[in-house]
Order: structure tokens, then C-alpha cells, then sequence
């Protein structure tokens, strides 16, 4: 797992900005989903083609995670990325940003059918949690998903955000759900990416700017199962 605090410097900017480091003081559980993103053979399997290893570090606490959030009657969303449409609706990227070769092997990889497409079998997914599949980077982007129709349907304002990568992904999906107006945290010890430096410029960042980062601890600790909100 990743070694992260925040610097002295990083929480300077934040206070400049606002008075708290942690802007939100209570995480209600009904209106709030886990959003877990591209947990999947694909990016977390041993020997898969996109391997994180140090997503397979994290699982544990995203189950954790989950847990916690389901008991305050909140909602674990499990993202998933498809190639079903990638390249109808993303074909720029396909064409002129990967080769023929990558482009190809992506596209027969992320089949909904294949082994890279299912969720690393050692998540605690549950029947009762959503599913999303997504095109691009970002989960919430027009185009990409119905994530932003499901967290309406669901009257839910505030998404925790993990999954891998930190500095990809995750950080589309929580810097455009931010621009959407959602509270958005993203999970310190709930994201992985390549290296140290990569997760913590990301998170760094993320906080100085759009959000909050907390650890595991930090948003359970925050969770209520009724309205208690005191802070934006």
C-alpha cells in the first residue's frame, strides 16, 4: 500500500482555501455511494495486462470500506471499464493515442465476456451493490457511463472514491464529479497507482483544489446513518 500523509505545505494551501483540512465533518450513509474504480482482473490480476500490484494491496480496505458504508444504509458502486462502445464513442483516443496493435488488444481484453473484465475475485462485492460499466476514463463524463443517472435515481450528493489508478481514473471520475457539484473524497488507502509519487501528486492536488482525501479511518469515522450534516 502506498505510504501517504499530507505535507505541511499541502495542508497550508488547503486552509487558505478553507477552514478545515477535512472539509466534511459528516458523511451521511444514505446519500453517499463508495464508488470503487476498474477493480478488475484487467488493471489488479497477477500477470494481467495492465497490472497494478499494489491494487491487490488495497482490496482489503475497500472491503472495509464498503462494509462500514453499507451498515449506515449508504451505496457501494462497482465501475467497471467495457469496450463495448470504446471505440464509437471514444475512437480518436483508439486511433491516435494507442497503436493498431495496443488499440486491438485493449478492445478484445476489456470484452465484457473475458476474464479481465470481471471484478478481482478477492472484492467483497455483494448483491445488493450497483454496477457501472464505463468507456473512458472517467466515470462520470458524458458518454462514458449512466453513473450520473444512477447517483440521481439514488438521491445521493457525496461519492468516496477508490479503485486504481489513483492518477487516471479515479482522479477523472472525482475531478468531474467535483465540477457536478458532488462532495467528493477521494480514499487515501482505497486508491493505487504505479508509485508513491504518482499517488501522492495526485492527491495533493486533489485536495488543494476540488476535494477532500481522507484515510479508511477518517471517512468512517465521518459516517452517519441519518442526516447530521454540518458542513458542505
Amino acid at each position: 500500500m502506498h505510504k501517504y500523509s499530507v505535507s505541511e505545505s499541502v495542508k497550508q494551501r488547503v486552509l487558505r482555501r478553507r477552514d478545515r483540512v477535512i472539509a466534511m465533518d459528516v458523511i451521511e450513509g444514505p446519500r453517499t455511494a463508495f464508488v470503487v474504480v476498474d477493480m478488475q482482473n484487467y488493471f489488479v490480476g497477477k500477470g494481467f495486462p495492465a497490472e497494478i500490484p499494489l491494487a491487490r494491496e488495497i482490496v482489503p480496505a475497500i472491503n472495509r470500506m464498503a462494509a462500514a458504508l453499507r451498515a449506515v444504509g449508504g451505496t457501494v458502486i462497482w465501475v467497471q471499464t467495457t469496450a463495448v462502445g470504446a471505440l464509437e464513442t471514444w475512437g480518436n483516443h483508439h486511433r491516435c493515442f494507442l497503436s493498431p496493435a495496443a488499440a486491438a488488444k485493449r478492445i478484445a481484453q476489456l470484452a465484457e465476456g473475458s476474464e479481465d473484465f470481471r471484478l478481482y475475485p478477492e472484492l467483497d462485492a455483494q448483491p445488493g451493490d450497483l454496477r457501472v460499466k464505463k468507456i473512458k476514463y472517467s466515470a462520470m463524463i458524458q458518454g462514458s457511463s449512466d453513473l450520473p443517472a444512477v447517483l440521481t435515481r439514488h438521491g445521493i450528493d457525496t461519492l468516496l472514491i477508490g479503485g486504481t489508478t489513483t492518477n487516471t481514473c479515479c482522479e477523472s471520475t472525482a475531478r468531474d464529479a467535483a465540477m457536478l457539484d458532488y462532495r467528493v473524497a477521494m480514499l487515501s488507502d482505497c486508491n493505487a497507482t504505479r508509485d508513491d509519487a504518482e499517488h501522492a501528486m495526485t492527491l495533493d492536488h486533489f485536495q488543494v483544489v476540488f476535494g477532500d482525501v481522507m484515510t479508511n479511518d477518517e471517512a468512517i469515522a465521518r459516517l452517519a446513518p441519518t442526516a447530521q450534516r454540518t458542513s458542505a
